[in-house]
Formats: structure tokens, sequence, C-alpha cells
């Protein structure tokens, strides 16, 4: 065994011994160092990223401009708590995300810390300014592992367990999903009969989702949809919260997913790529709404940490001047090369998605639509080998998902998608 070998296996053994299970990893590597689109393992191996820490570098790993605030920022202070010593960046990141995000009004912005955090925080304003305790959100969503997260989150599989009693007043909607049988049509209708028989909607202070699922595979919202709730918000006085924890910040070719429709939410949750890397995160909302809570109501001790909001300016600078151009590109790329690959394997069943964020649904039987999650993970372990790191989605663990940088060269991922092809092929006993 050599000394690379050596150094991985030691380190696997320390995280057994050290870290609990419960705690899982997509790919038994360590990491080195990374930068753009590329990773490096403790052994030396070079890893084309489509993974991105889960959808949290957007502008890529170690962006020198992000790298560059953060230094700057850290010279300076690293750390006052904002409810006691105020400073500039955090304001200066919510006056720009307020005239970036979507709506013809005015809007205020709270900066936290994790997605779920915003989520849980977006719930608290909704319902303080409603007066309602009552949260719809959608099966096969995502919003965080806290209680509350938990409760919202419409799959049970690994995150609930036997973590409950989960939060009360929660309640889920059939996701729209025509491709399992829920077209927007549908997915209304057993939205009004939850009203009719298990919650009645002027109890209910906001719906939450997902412009487009995530962990949930990958499934774009239809606008008929999304209308179809702007409709009953309005008719029924409750909010709607989008969930842009993981499409924000041009993975979908816009700042935001909503903006690939007409429909505008009251609060929009933002984490994962504002800030490069760093953990930063967000609740973004009209500012009658977000004024609810009373003094003492919203913070918390690194909420909106100033090196954060730093990071997130400069992630904000790199989207706006060429980081949406550049996704919008790579999303054409990888939605052609995806449509390619369906036409040559028959396993895949579906290629979903909006932009730069794009999947494909393995399968074992493409007219019955039958999940395949055993091949799903050969691809993604044949990938890994080959030198692309690839991550799963989806209710049976059958998607298999692309959140590489959207500022990554073409080459770079044309070649990853070449390596995707040839996992495929490995995979499925072509080669």
């Amino acid at each position: 065994m050599t000394r690379a070998e050596s150094r991985t296996q030691h380190l696997l053994d320390l995280r057994t011994q050290h870290i609990p299970r419960g705690v899982s990893n997509a790919h038994p590597i360590f990491a080195a160092r990374a930068e753009g689109a590329k990773l490096w393992d403790v052994d030396g191996k070079e890893y084309l990223d489509f993974v991105g820490g889960i959808g949290v570098q957007n502008v890529g790993h170690s962006h020198p401009r992000v790298v560059q605030a953060v230094q700057a920022q850290l010279e300076r202070y690293s750390h006052t708590c904002f409810q006691v010593a105020m400073y500039e960046p955090y304001i200066k990141l919510a006056e720009r995300l307020n005239a970036l995000a979507p709506g013809d009004f005015q809007k205020k912005t709270i900066f936290l810390t994790t997605g779920a955090e915003a989520v849980e925080n977006a719930v608290k304003i909704a319902r303080s300014y409603t007066g309602r305790p009552a949260i719809i959100s959608l099966t096969s969503s995502f919003h965080g592992r806290t209680l509350l997260g938990m409760s919202l989150t419409g799959k049970a599989a690994y995150y609930k367990q036997n973590f409950g009693p989960y939060a009360p007043e929660v309640y889920h909607a059939p996701v729209p999903h025509a491709y399992r049988g829920w077209d927007a049509e549908k997915a209304l209708e057993a939205l009004k009969e939850l009203f009719q028989t298990t919650i009645d909607p002027s109890r209910i202070a906001a719906i939450l989702f997902e412009p487009v699922l995530g962990e949930g595979g990958f499934i774009p919202i239809p606008e008929t949809y999304l209308q179809g709730l702007r409709k009953l918000a309005d008719q029924y006085g409750f909010l709607l919260i989008a969930d842009e924890v993981q499409t924000g910040f041009g993975r979908t070719g816009k700042m935001f997913a909503m903006e690939h429709s007409s429909v505008v939410p009251d609060l929009i949750t933002v984490a994962k790529s504002l800030a490069g890397g760093l953990p930063l995160s967000g609740v973004i909302g009209r500012a009658e709404v977000m004024d609810a809570p009373a003094p003492g109501g919203l913070g918390g001790t690194y909420a909106g940490n100033p090196l954060a909001c730093a990071a997130g300016l400069a992630v904000l600078d790199i989207l706006e001047e060429d980081g949406l151009s550049q996704a919008a590109a790579l999303g054409s790329l990888i939605q052609e090369e995806f449509h390619r690959l369906a036409e040559k394997h028959a396993f895949i069943g579906e290629v979903r998605g909006i932009g730069a964020m794009m999947a494909l649904e393995i399968v074992q039987n493409r007219e019955r639509r039958t999940p395949d999650a055993a091949l799903t993970q050969r691809i993604v372990e044949i990938a890994r080998e080959k030198g692309l790191l690839l991550l799963k989605a989806g209710m049976h663990g059958s998607v298999i998902r692309v959140l590489v940088p959207v500022t990554a060269n073409l080459s770079d991922v044309q070649r990853g998608l070449n390596l995707l092809d040839e996992a495929m092929m490995a995979a499925s006993g072509v080669i």
C-alpha cells in the first residue's frame, strides 16, 4: 500500500472513530484543495466537481474575488454580532438583494447562517404577519434538518427517521410532477381538497415551495401551478414563500429561479451560493411583512457574519458582471448533452431542470418509469473512479443532478459530461 493510499484510509479510520454515522458521506474522499470546478483529494487525485458543496459553489471554489473580499474584511474585524455593533457589509448586501429580488415593491432583508435557519425565520415572519399558525409545503420537498425543517420536508427517508414528534400545524400538498402523474391542474385540485378536508385556508399563514425541487429530484414547478398558488394566496390572505436556497444566484440562469415566472412571492429564502462557500443565508421579502416581528424576534449570534457578507457582495459582483451570461451558456451545453445521452441510453427516463440546474432520472423501464437506484449508484461510483464527482437526488435516489459552478470553463464541463457518458456505459455493462 502506498503512502497516498494510506493517507485516505487513515482519515477514514479516524472518521469512523470520531464522527457519528448519522453524518453521511456521498464520496469516500478527503479534500486537500479546490479551485474553480476542480477538487484535489489528500492523495493528489484530481476531480471535476459537479457537486459544488451541494450547490454552494456557483461561482466556483476559491474564486479570487471572493477570497480577496474575505481577506480584506478579516483584516478589519471578523465578528461583532450585528445586534450589538452593526456593520456596513450587512446593510450593503441587504440593499443589493432588495433591489435584485423580484417584485415591484419595497423589500427588506434579514441575514442568518444556514438555509434551514432562513426557512424557520420565514415561517416565523409569515406567522407574525398573518396571525395564523398553519404552513403548507409540498411532497418531495427538502427544507432542512432542524425540527421545523424536517417537519416541512416532504420526504421521510433519511431525514425524519425517529426524530419526532414533529412541529405541529405543518401540512403537505402533492408536488406537481407530470412525469409521476401529477400535472399542475391535478396538484392544484389536491391542494383545494386539502383546504376542504384538513386545514381551513383561513388558518394558513403561508405556502412554502421550491421553484425547482432540489433534493426531491430537480423538479421544476410549472408556471400554471405557481399562478394558481398566487391566486389562492390573494383569495385567502396567506403568503407565498419561495425557498431559493438551492435555486438562487445563477443556478437556473437567472439571479433567482422565480424570475422565470410571472409570479412574485412574498418572501424568498436564500443561502448556499450566496456567499461563495461561507455560511450565510437570508430572508428577503415585502417590507411590511418583514417588519411584522417586534424588535428581538429576529437575529442570531453569527447571523449575517461580516466575512460572509463581504463574500456575498463579491458573489453578486461576479454574477452581475459575467456570471449570469456564463450560466446561460452552461445551461445550454448541459441540456443539449443530456438530451443526447437520453437518446443513447435507454435507462434515462427523463431529462429535466432549468438553466444549469439539470438532472437525469434513471429508470429500469422507460414505459413503467420504474426508478433504478442501484444503477444510479453504480454510475456515481464509476464516475468518481474516472475523476468526476456527482450527487444523487430524488425520492428513490434515482436522479443524477448537476451542480457544476456556473462560471466553469465549458471545455471542463464537456469533459465531465463525457466522463458521465463513459460511466453510464460501464455501469450498464456496455463497456
